[in-house]
């Protein structure tokens, strides 16, 4: 159930609507918009009578949601959404960049393309402390070391840090040293982490399964926000298929098919996309003409050194050359630029 508010409810209005929806043993997601609040109904087992709502004052209109997921649909809110981390931002006028490498390996490794990644101008680093691997006998991170080191890279060049957790006491960690935390791909469907991210003050990055359709994905995401937090971003990182070119397939028809469904914004990482160095940068610049709201991507000092992931990511120059053309290919798509 949708509860539209009319433009000129009052606050008071709003908050007897919550409270009724509460009172019947619901729970109340408020959602304010630039021209009215909506309202998602979350809790119930069977269908919302929408007479309880129809006539309250405030009310322009009680919708039924046939939908799956609610609260990451349009039906609740039109306008997109812009997550805030800090005073960087996800979904707005300014693509996103998310770059670093894929572990973080030593303070020395972490601090030098920490210094590209800050020259470049994005707001964002990532790296993994804690590195979920197909093989027991991979490198598996430094762990909160390597967080510690992330909280020295924000300090040093004020970096939104971008990384992974894998487990709730992960959550945790991630809470302490971070500013954003993710949800890999193989986690994407751990449902008691995602309620356990719902629950956190951090925005939320949710990678797509290695086999998930759409609506698996954005089921995902519902888990999260059913749980309170409404600030989270999509990324499109591939999926398994049968192609033996790539690592994985990178769904870039998955942009616009979320653009029709979800007010969230949605990312791509192309480095995981394709697993192969020369094929990143042009993903990465069709990622940005399809419409993504930003990039991830896998960067190294020295990546024929690195110890996890060394194939796929670019190095300093390569991320400078890419960074470069994916801005200049926005500048083209964005109506401001156009206008």
């Amino acid at each position: 159930m949708l509860i539209v508010m009319k433009s000129d409810a009052t606050e008071a209005q709003i908050e007897s609507v919550v409270s009724i929806i509460e009172d019947l043993g619901y729970r109340a997601h408020t959602m304010p918009g630039a021209t009215r609040t909506a309202i998602g109904i979350t809790g119930n087992q069977t269908s919302v009578d929408p007479s309880h709502f129809e006539n309250l004052p405030g009310v322009a209109d009680a919708i039924r949601v046939s939908k799956p997921y609610k609260l990451i649909s349009l039906d609740l809110r039109p306008e997109k959404t812009v997550v805030r981390v800090g005073d960087a931002t996800i979904g707005g006028d300014e693509l996103a960049l998310i770059a670093g490498p894929c572990a973080i390996e030593s303070r020395a490794q972490a601090f030098a393309i920490a210094e590209a990644v800050r020259r470049s101008g994005a707001r964002f680093f990532r790296g993994g402390a804690y590195k979920p691997r197909t093989s027991p006998y991979a490198f598996q991170g430094l762990g909160e070391e390597g967080l510690r080191i992330l909280a020295d890279i924000r300090e040093a060049y004020g970096l939104k840090i971008v990384t992974e957790a894998l487990d709730e006491n992960g959550i945790d960690l991630v809470e302490r040293y971070g500013d954003m935390i993710q949800i890999g791909a193989r986690n994407m469907q751990n449902f008691s982490l995602l309620r356990r991210a719902g629950k956190s003050h951090l925005p939320i990055l949710l990678k797509r399964g290695l086999s998930a359709t759409l609506d698996e994905w954005l089921l995902a995401a519902e888990y999260v926000m059913s749980e309170g937090n409404y600030q989270i971003v999509l990324c499109e990182r591939g999926i398994r298929t049968f192609a033996q070119h790539t690592r994985n397939t990178l769904d870039l028809a998955a942009i616009p098919a979320v653009r029709r469904l979800s007010h969230l914004p949605v990312i791509v990482d192309p480095s995981h996309g394709t697993g192969k160095n020369f094929m990143v940068t042009p993903l990465a610049r069709a990622s940005v003409a399809v419409g993504a709201d930003g990039l991830i991507v896998e960067v190294h000092d020295q990546p024929d050194h690195a110890l996890s992931d060394g194939a796929q990511a670019l190095t300093l120059e390569q991320y400078e050359e890419l960074v470069t053309e994916v801005r200049s290919i926005r500048e083209v798509i964005t109506p401001a630029a156009v206008g």
